[in-house]
């Protein structure tokens, strides 16, 4: 019998699967028939809205791959690698207990939340269910927590694609395949499987010539761009993707990269069922109370916010509150579309956590530590020097000593995995490349629906200053906000790094994600539903106390002792605009309790309190 010292591979992926396919039989269909009482006979807004640009009823399958793609950006990916240094129990239980418990809960709640409010924002849902001024908060900080989140994730992007030629032309050719795809499922009827099959085939002969191409460079000179050119032309594909009819590009893109991302997982997944690596990460490091080379806090808490995709997100908020709702066709598609595309994160998010701790510790720590950490820890820990590092290098062709982020050390596992595979070994360089170009994909699907939320926002917010801009059909305000809001996360991803963006990132996405909890358990409550409100209620609270103690914790011994007083400054804004959404939506709750008392609303269900739809 293994000992959890040191399990084998399969027995965590096993343990997955199990726990995700009960969990969607069972919690996830008791959420959608006890506590949401999803409605089939509901007109959704995707219908009853439905201009053909923004509110488009989409089939299910297509829609749970747009939002799948939409949700899983670097996070499910980068976050178990880097939270790997405490070892590979702590992000494990947090990725199996917070997927299933809060993070799937909180994507179908959010989604439903917006359909039974005309697929509006986070922020108009605020308004309506607490009131006005927390509303009006809440769409601030969540303004400034996605320009943030999206200049996090860009520079996750280009660290992974810049001089990268064979990846960055894959991701490039994306786009005029899921253009095709995107007319072929517009004008003609019933034509998602043939949409699906030529989007399917063309991705296969890009992925297959693209390497061979970049090989003998034929056309590696036109894909060799450096880090500038890479960062504008991200900040331009996310202000095409804004303003151009979602399904023309954005949805068929993200439907089309879902194929490359589970695919993907799946391969990896029959790897290391074939391959059956040992975890080589311990249990738990001598870091998992702090000091590490990799997050210098302790597990509790900074796990929580080391790994949001993949456990629990706000970014998930902003995609359920954007882009989704206006495409349900179906008030039962939230369990499938929501539910169950979160849980495939967390299967994700699983796989990068094996792939990252099936390195030997020494190559995991030598790969994201600064050469100065590494050096003191292997003089402080003799045992943790590099072992297999040297090998890889030779394979790649790459120095892979100090490449901090998460995304190198996660190419190497994966990379190392499959060339265990027999008549592999001589394409572990074809591998690294190939998982770099997959999470670049990854991260970019979450870039482009992030975008055309943000714009969503801010024609809301301008909206109630000069009218038009609140008319998603007014192609001015469409285009104005659509630059404005680009060129904000453009600027920030231009101008800055991965070091002094990606906490705040952590920070500020896990506060969002307390916040929308807590912001629905209102809904839930207003509706009726008694103590089934608690299903949302506690995840949200424990979520936002955990947060609020590691962003006090990384302010007070990393921010201000390092003299980054900006990013101290940005921590403390987000947390104190946190505060005032807290703050009302709690009295809302005490308002709804004290409610004696029921109404009918307008499709005969008994309420405590009516709310504009």
């Amino acid at each position: 019998m293994e000992s959890l010292e040191h399990i084998n591979a399969i027995t965590l992926v096993f343990a997955a699967l199990c726990i995700f396919a009960i969990a969607y039989r069972v919690y996830g269909i008791f959420l959608a028939n006890k506590v949401l009482k999803l409605d089939a006979g509901r007109i959704t807004p995707a219908v009853r809205f439905a201009d053909g640009h923004d509110y488009v009823k989409t089939n299910e399958f297509v829609l749970y791959g747009h939002h799948f793609a939409a949700i899983a950006a670097a996070g499910p990916l980068v976050g178990p690698v880097l939270a790997a240094q405490f070892g590979y129990l702590p992000g494990a239980l947090w990725i199996l207990i917070g997927c299933v418990l809060g993070g799937a809960v909180h994507d179908m709640v959010v989604l439903f939340a917006s359909v039974r409010h005309k697929g509006q924002s986070l922020s108009a849902i605020a308004q309506r269910e607490v009131g006005p001024v927390t509303g009006t908060v809440a769409g601030i900080a969540v303004l400034c927590i996605l320009i943030l989140t999206l200049a996090g994730l860009s520079l996750a992007c280009i660290s992974a694609m810049h001089n990268a030629p064979w990846s960055l032309f894959i991701v490039v050719i994306t786009m005029p395949i899921a253009m095709l795809m995107g007319l072929i499922m517009r004008f003609k009827q019933n034509s998602v499987l043939l949409a699906s099959l030529v989007g399917l085939v063309l991705l296969v002969v890009g992925i297959l010539s693209g390497h061979d191409l970049m090989q003998k460079d034929v056309l590696g000179w036109a894909f060799d761009w450096n880090r500038d050119t890479v960062a504008l032309a991200i900040a331009g594909y996310g202000f095409l993707a804004s303003v151009l009819p979602v399904w023309f590009l954005l949805v068929p893109r993200d439907y089309l990269s879902t194929y490359l991302k589970i695919g993907t997982i799946l391969m990896l997944a029959v790897g290391i069922i074939f391959v059956q690596p040992i975890l080589l990460m311990p249990t738990v490091t001598p870091f998992i109370n702090g000091g590490g080379p990799v997050i210098g806090g302790p597990a509790l808490p900074f796990i929580f916010i080391t790994i949001a995709c993949g456990a629990m997100s706000g970014f998930h908020a902003i995609i359920g509150t954007g882009t989704t709702p206006k495409m349900i066709g179906n008030e039962r598609d939230i369990l499938f579309v929501g539910y169950g595309a979160m849980l495939t994160e967390g299967f994700v998010a699983i796989m990068a956590l094996i792939a990252a701790c099936t390195l030997m510790p020494g190559d995991y720590f030598a790969i994201n530590a600064t050469p100065d950490k590494f050096s003191s820890l292997v003089a402080a820990h003799p045992a943790l020097n590099t072992v297999d590092l040297g090998f890889f290098e030779e394979k790649i062709g790459l120095n892979l000593h100090a490449r901090p982020g998460g995304a190198v050390s996660l190419a190497v596992g994966m990379a190392h995995i499959f060339h265990k595979i027999p008549y592999m070994d001589h394409l572990m360089a074809y591998w690294y490349n190939f998982a770099v170009m997959f999470e670049a994909v990854f991260i970019l699907t979450a870039i482009d629906a992030g975008t055309r939320v943000g714009r969503f926002f801010l024609q809301e917010m301008l909206g109630k200053v000069y009218a038009p801009f609140g008319d998603k059909n007014w192609m001015p305000g469409v285009y104005i906000t659509s630059f404005i809001f680009t060129s904000m996360w453009g600027y920030l991803m231009y101008t800055g790094n991965i070091s002094n963006i990606w906490p705040l990132f952590g920070l500020s996405n896990q506060l969002l994600a307390g916040c929308a909890l807590i912001v629905c358990t209102s809904m839930l409550l207003r509706m009726n539903r008694g103590k089934l409100s608690l299903v949302t209620a506690i995840p949200g609270i424990f979520l936002t106390a955990v947060t609020f103690w590691a962003g006090y914790l990384q302010v007070t011994t990393t921010y201000i002792p390092g003299g980054k007083y900006l990013l101290a400054f940005l921590a403390c804004l987000v947390m104190v605009l946190m505060v005032f959404v807290l703050v009302g939506t709690i009295r809302r709750w005490i308002e709804l309790m004290n409610t004696t008392g029921t109404v009918n609303d307008a499709y005969g269900e008994p309420v405590r309190a009516l709310a504009e739809e």
